[in-house]
């Protein structure tokens, strides 16, 4: 993608709705192309104007959840983002089983917003860091024991990541020149290594272990001599 992001804003709180408006649009690479209030205006946007990035609550007029579906389906270029006051894990989970690309809590900061957006526009996964800590903990409540992400081989690795950018088990298997089903079979073990539910699951788990991979590295390097200059993997 290149050139400006479009974006999309659908809420039912018009003052909201065209506060986040008004702050995107001073955002020299974004693009404002439409706003509505409800679930079908969300679909009729999408299909009109064909945003790069769609911001969508979830409670607001219609069934959002099934909205999320038919434009990814549709429209498979538009890719949603939730901006929502809901912190239930239901909703995060319906959403992000739709085919909504990112979870972010209002109240978030600009530039935590703006980065969001950028985020998904490249095909990558966002949700609201500390929602992700609270989605991990509220999963680990209900685990007899914690299996660590360190279990996961090479492979298995290589796999989640790319389910974690966005990618179907199908675009999965083509990238790493392997079966469909030979996919599926690693994503079950994933599953059950990281003791888990669900590939929603799964990508929020290792998304929660790269941050704190991340932060302890930072750390560490910050304790240890300050002479070295802190090299990042990317995600």
């Amino acid at each position: 993608m290149s050139g400006r992001i479009r974006i999309g804003i659908v809420d039912d709180h018009p003052l909201l709705r065209q506060g986040v408006a008004a702050a995107l649009k001073r955002i020299a690479d974004f693009e404002v192309v439409e706003q509505g209030g409800s679930a079908e205006e969300a679909e009729r946007i999408a299909a009109k104007y064909r945003p790069d990035v769609m911001l969508m609550d979830v409670h607001m007029p219609g069934d959002s959840f099934a909205a999320v579906r038919a434009i990814v389906t549709d429209n498979p270029s538009v890719r949603i983002v939730m901006l929502t006051v809901s912190e239930s894990e239901d909703d995060a989970y319906a959403a992000l089983e739709a085919g909504a690309r990112g979870y972010v809590l209002k109240g978030v900061s600009g530039p935590e917003l703006a980065q969001a957006i950028r985020n998904v526009a490249t095909g990558q996964t966002f949700i609201t860091p500390g929602f992700a800590g609270k989605l991990i903990s509220d999963l680990q409540k209900h685990k007899d024991g914690e299996k660590s992400v360190d279990e996961l081989t090479h492979r298995e690795e290589q796999i989640i990541r790319e389910v974690a950018n966005g990618l179907t088990n199908r675009e999965v298997a083509e990238k790493l020149s392997l079966s469909e089903k030979t996919v599926k079979h690693y994503m079950t073990s994933i599953m059950q290594k990281l003791q888990v539910r669900n590939r929603v699951e799964a990508v929020t788990a290792i998304m929660e272990y790269r941050r704190n991979q991340h932060a302890a590295r930072i750390r560490h390097q910050f304790a240890g001599q300050a002479a070295t200059v802190p090299h990042f993997e990317s995600d």
